[in-house]
């Protein structure tokens, strides 16, 4: 049995793992550990055990090996895992080792601010346009970016390699967009807009919705016991 953070088994081995399906649940804790690990690195660590990385996500150490078991990464019991190779795994598995080139669609306060955020180029996407509808907007210049026009939303897509798109609309204009987004070929999405999109099977949308976050947020705040309170 190799070493927690070694190669495991063939190449052939090594492909069967790639094309396993990881749970949706597990792809979520693997960004967690990716975050974690990337820490380790530029702290200068080189081996990391499922406890010491389950502690630093916030998740046990029993999640930890059977998330890291869907890349084929088991190990003896005490050697811990090789924090720049398990780097690489998680990161070929999530797809961040290929182009992920990002178009903002709405620069209002949200998208500017997405525009702007660097920590997208650290993990892999590179921000490559924004676009809004506003003859005041358009032209303007945010970050690195100048805002372009959303009539010529095809050709700029075409012409930036855009193959991720974030719509950062209000409800009314999400729907055309992302038709609009899907007929230019992209289809992988990330929608802000609080409506919920209709898109064909094999387009993959995630959608953010603060209000809901908030509201779940606020489920749980209700149930923590006040400051100082004893229970009875």
């Amino acid at each position: 049995m190799p070493p927690q953070g070694s190669a495991a088994g063939s190449p052939g081995a090594e492909q069967d793992v790639e094309a396993r399906v990881i749970p949706p649940a597990a792809v979520a804790r693997l960004t967690l550990y990716l975050r974690a690990l990337n820490v380790l690195l530029a702290e200068g660590t080189e081996r990391v055990s499922s406890e010491e990385l389950a502690e630093g996500c916030g998740v046990s150490s029993t999640n930890v090996r059977k998330d890291l078991s869907y890349l084929g990464s088991y190990g003896t019991r005490g050697v811990g895992y090789e924090v720049q190779y398990l780097s690489r795994r998680i990161s070929k598995a999530l797809g961040l080792t290929q182009e992920w080139r990002v178009a903002i669609v709405g620069a209002g306060n949200l998208g500017r601010a997405l525009a702007r955020y660097a920590g997208f180029e650290n993990r892999g996407f590179d921000v490559v346009a924004l676009l809004d509808a506003d003859q005041m907007v358009i032209g303007q210049e945010v970050g690195w970016l100048r805002v372009s026009d959303v009539l010529d939303l095809e050709a700029v897509l075409h012409r930036t390699r855009a193959n991720m798109v974030v719509l950062a609309l209000p409800a009314g204009a999400a729907q055309t967009m992302c038709d609009r987004v899907i007929e230019a070929g992209v289809h992988s999405i990330l929608s802000f807009a609080p409506v919920m999109l209709q898109v064909p099977e094999h387009v993959n949308l995630r959608k953010v919705d603060m209000a809901t976050e908030l509201q779940i947020l606020a489920y749980h705040a209700q149930r923590l016991p006040e400051p100082g309170a004893t229970s009875a």
